[in-house]
C-alpha cells in the first residue's frame, strides 16, 4: 500500500476467522494472557480483545488502516494505561503498518478514534489518546458522535468515512444506546455492530428504536456484500440459549465472534415472536434483554 490510494490485495472472505480468542482463566490473579490480544486479519485490518482479567467485559476493538489515516473503533473498558496499554498497542500497530507500507507523501499519518456507542466499556480508554499527535478523538456520546457524522440533522443518512483508499459507511443504529453507530467496511465486508447485535445479552434501552434498527441493518446488509457481522462481546456459551453469568472472567466454551447476516434475521424473528411489549427471552445465539 502506498500514498497513491491503492489498497493492493483485498481480503474478502466469509470463511471463519479461525482465531482462538483469549477468554480468561480459572484464576484471574494467575492469568498469563496479554493485556490485549492482537489479531491481524489482513495487512490493513486488526482485531483486538481486552483481557478478561483486566475487565470482565473483554470488549473487542477494531483498527482499520487507510492511506491517509487509521481508525480505532472503541477504546475498551479500562482507562489506566498501566493496566490497559491501548495507546502503546495502537502506536505499535501504526508503526508496524507504516514500516510495511511506505508512503509517498511527507504528510503525517492520522488516527481517528470513534465509537460504536457511549457505554463506559467502549469509551474508557479515550483519555490515552487526547494528547496523541495527529489524532482526533470523537466522543461516544450522542451529541458528539451524531454531530460528527451529521446524524443529528439526518438520522437516516449513510455517511462515508474516507481513510484514504478505504471508505467505510457509518449509519445511526439506536436502540441499545441512543448514540449507537454501525460501521460497514467494504474492504473486508465486515459489518461492525457494536453491542446492537452480538452473541450475548442484547440490552435494549428503546424497544421500538431497536426494532427499527434491526430492520435497517437487514436492508442495509441486503444491498452490500457482508462477510461477517462482528459485535464487541461474546457472552453466550456454545449451548443454545445459555449465557455466561454477568461478571464472568473465564469463558472456556465461547462460540465464535463472527456471525453471518442471517443472524440479523434471527434477531428480527425473535422480536416478532416476543411482540411489541418488551420481554426478556433467550434464543439460540442471544438473549433479548430490555432495560428499565
Amino acid at each position: 500500500m502506498s500514498g497513491s490510494g491503492e489498497l493492493g490485495v483485498r481480503k474478502f472472505s466469509a470463511e471463519p476467522l479461525g482465531v482462538d480468542w483469549i477468554h480468561g482463566s480459572p484464576s484471574a490473579k494467575h492469568n498469563t494472557d496479554p493485556d490485549l490480544q492482537v489479531h491481524w486479519y489482513d495487512q490493513h485490518t486488526v482485531l483486538l480483545r481486552q483481557n478478561k482479567a483486566i475487565n470482565y467485559e473483554a470488549p473487542f476493538l477494531y483498527v482499520l488502516f487507510g492511506n491517509r489515516e487509521a481508525v480505532l473503533i472503541d477504546t475498551g473498558a479500562t482507562a489506566a494505561p498501566e493496566f490497559f496499554p491501548l495507546r502503546r498497542t495502537v502506536d505499535d500497530l501504526v508503526e508496524t503498518w507504516l514500516a510495511r507500507n511506505p508512503r509517498n507523501s511527507r504528510g503525517s499519518y492520522g488516527l481517528l478514534v470513534l465509537h460504536t456507542h457511549s457505554h463506559g466499556d467502549h469509551v474508557a480508554g479515550d483519555g490515552q489518546f487526547l494528547d496523541r499527535p495527529d489524532t482526533v478523538v470523537v466522543g461516544g456520546d450522542r451529541d458528539a458522535a451524531w454531530t460528527h457524522f451529521g446524524f443529528a440533522d439526518d438520522p437516516e443518512a449513510v455517511r462515508p468515512l474516507d481513510l484514504g483508499g478505504r471508505v467505510l459507511d457509518a449509519l445511526a443504529t439506536p436502540g441499545h444506546d441512543a448514540a449507537a453507530i454501525t460501521f460497514y467496511d467494504p474492504w473486508t465486508g465486515f459489518l461492525l455492530t457494536g453491542d446492537t447485535v452480538y452473541r450475548g445479552r442484547l440490552y435494549i434501552e428503546d424497544w421500538p428504536a431497536f426494532s427499527r434498527t434491526i430492520d435497517r441493518l437487514i436492508a442495509f446488509a441486503g444491498r452490500r456484500p457482508v462477510t461477517h457481522v462482528l459485535g464487541c462481546h461474546i457472552e453466550m456459551t456454545r449451548e443454545p440459549g445459555v449465557d455466561y453469568p454477568i461478571r464472568t472472567t473465564y469463558q472456556p466454551d465461547e462460540p465464535p465472534l463472527e456471525m453471518a447476516p442471517a443472524h440479523l434475521h434471527a434477531v428480527r424473528a425473535a422480536l416478532d415472536e416476543v411482540g411489541s411489549q418488551p420481554a426478556r427471552r433467550a434464543f439460540s445465539d442471544f438473549i433479548l434483554w430490555p432495560k428499565g
